[in-house]
């Protein structure tokens, strides 16, 4: 358990905070993760890696020269926001352009592309490369789907020191794909983890028992066994492993075994000794492997073991030297300070006036706002426990951390109009959650206002234009269809219902509570439905029987916002005549 916090909801920044101070010889400080504190060569391509918090060394630990040139650090367990990777990504360019490389998760996937985007538009070339090494959640022939866990190490060594060698970007995107699709792992944990300020794990193996899969967010297990020797363990990982070994797999191999928290350095050493046997049984030649902490899940006590087959190239960069403040090998020459000030580019700020109508909607919104903070607060702990069944438990503490900021941002834009409040809202959400959920709220939030606009008036078709834009954000960049459980099974039914109760002449206000009543009712149904997409994939069915959180979060939503409206307007119906209340 985590025990040394102030305030739980900040944690992840005060502890990256404390980092940087205690390594400013190797990073600084930017908004949204870490840089090189140290001068790089004009023209180097910048590796640029990142994703949740509570993994350290990964990922802020392996900024430094022959490595990372920035990292972007989201929340415990969820995704940097896209402003956040686009800023560290900004700071860390040299000239060479970007690789952007994390682990291939969904949140991860739709914020830092979010980022390339908007970075290849500014001219600055970016690409990215996911890693895919977990062998245990996807099968051989979906790698592409499979989950980035301790292999993440090996991508990122090679890509930086390929740009350390001056290689281009075409080049270091090339090593970076090769090393990846030649890495494996598979992870075990003995007990889950545990967030900061929780009371309880993410999840319990039971007594006697080992989960086979996990993931690095506090996911559990796919499949439970029974505790092994380490001679066992040893056995079982290597063989799983070499089973799903790439075509092209020599006999030399990098070995990492890994601690995710809680398992002891000399547990480590006695099982990277079996590992090792098994290894040259086979043939194998083990090349400087790596035994210790170096991908963790907070306080998760688990292991796993990651093999990278090498040939001579990937040995050359593997070998080549790095030095930053979690990971060191060989030596590299002393680097000076920077000379200039690391620094943001501030952004313009919208002068727009808004038009009275645009304003008082933008009033209207931010009331709403407060709603859905309390509805989101009201439900934080069981969204929780729903998401942590077949996720990583973060679900209702993200959709928290995301809508406080939203509806403070939006306080703080009263007066302006509902598309700027609801621009300032939405981004506010991204940058706060992170994760899938942070992107998609985020993006929906920003759509609707931008649909809203700024306008002398507004009347039913508007309110129509918002609806649809907030459900083409979420399914555009989520890339989700009815029936993969997520937030849009019922986010459709919402969708289709408000707009045939238009159709069918009702008011926004009637079509509104219809579509509420009809998405909770569909969120209650992805309970019948196995998850297609994120990070309960893999554990489908422990995830049927159980609606999906992201459907039933949406639902208490749009509900707890029909209901206001309609006390709202209850409320104006029964006032007084001449007390200011409209008809």
């Amino acid at each position: 358990m985590t025990q040394i916090f102030d305030n739980p909801a900040e944690f992840a920044d005060d502890a990256l905070d404390g980092f940087v101070a205690a390594n400013r010889n190797y990073v600084a400080r930017v908004d949204g993760g870490v840089v090189r504190s140290t001068e790089v060569p004009a023209g180097q391509v910048a590796l640029v890696v990142g994703g949740g918090s509570g993994h350290y060394p990964a990922f802020a630990g392996l900024v430094g020269p022959g490595l990372a040139a920035g990292s972007a650090c989201g929340n415990m367990f969820a995704s940097p926001a896209a402003g956040q990777v686009y800023r560290v990504a900004k700071a860390a360019n040299a000239g060479g352009g970007v690789l952007l490389s994390y682990g291939n998760y969904a949140g991860d996937v739709l914020h830092f592309g979010q980022a390339q985007l908007r970075l290849n538009a500014e001219g600055i070339e970016t690409r990215t490369v996911t890693v895919t090494d977990d062998i245990a959640s996807a099968p051989i022939d979906q790698l592409e789907k499979r989950r980035g866990i301790a292999g993440d190490l090996t991508v990122f060594k090679i890509a930086g020191a390929a740009a350390e060698a001056g290689l281009n970007l075409d080049e270091v995107e090339r090593l970076a794909i090769k090393t990846n699709y030649r890495t494996r792992s598979l992870g075990v944990a003995f007990d889950g983890c545990t967030l900061p300020g929780a009371k309880e794990p993410l999840f319990h193996v039971p007594a006697g028992q080992m989960s086979l899969g996990l993931g690095i967010h506090g996911e559990p297990g796919i499949s439970e066994h029974p505790m092994p020797t380490a001679s066992e363990l040893a056995e079982l990982l290597v063989s799983k492993l070499l089973a799903d070994k790439p075509d092209d797999a020599g006999d030399r191999v990098v070995a990492i075994v890994n601690g995710l928290g809680t398992v002891k350095y000399d547990e480590l050493f006695l099982l990277f000794g079996k590992i090792e046997k098994l290894l040259s049984a086979e043939g194998l030649t083990i090349v400087e492997p790596e035994c210790g902490e170096l991908v963790t899940s907070l306080d998760m006590s688990g292991l796993s073991l990651t093999l990278l087959w090498l040939d001579e190239e990937l040995e050359q960069y593997w070998s080549a030297p790095a030095d930053t403040p979690a990971f060191r090998k060989g030596s590299m020459a002393p680097r000076a300070a920077r000379t200039q000030a690391i620094a943001d580019d501030a952004e313009a700020t919208e002068t727009e006036q808004a038009t009275p109508a645009a304003a008082e909607l933008g009033q209207q919104a931010v009331a709403l706002l407060a709603q859905v903070r309390d509805v989101v607060v009201e439900h934080e702990e069981e969204l929780g426990k729903l998401d942590a069944i077949a996720g990583d438990g973060d679900h209702g503490i993200g959709m928290r951390r995301g809508v406080d900021a939203a509806a403070a941002a939006g306080e703080a834009a009263s007066g302006s109009s509902v598309a700027r409040i609801l621009l300032a809202a939405g981004e506010a959400w991204s940058e706060k959650a992170g994760g899938t959920s942070g992107a998609l709220w985020g993006s929906a939030v920003i759509a609707a206002g931008q649909a809203l606009g700024n306008r002398d008036s507004y009347t039913d078709a508007d309110a129509r234009a918002a609806v649809t834009a907030f459900a083409n954000a979420i399914t555009e960049l989520g890339k989700a269809e009815p029936g993969d459980k997520t937030m849009v099974d019922a986010l459709l039914p919402f969708r289709d219902t408000f707009l045939a109760e238009l159709d069918c002449g009702a008011s926004a206000n009637q079509a509104l509570a219809a579509a509420a009543a009809a998405a909770e009712s569909a969120a209650a149904a992805t309970a019948d439905l196995r998850p297609l997409k994120g990070r309960a994939r893999p554990l489908a069915e422990k995830s049927l029987g159980h609606p999906d959180p992201g459907a039933v979060s949406f639902g208490l939503i749009v509900n707890r916002i029909s209901q206001f409206i309609d006390s709202q307007l209850a409320t104006a119906a029964s006032a007084p005549a001449g007390n200011g209340a409209t008809e």
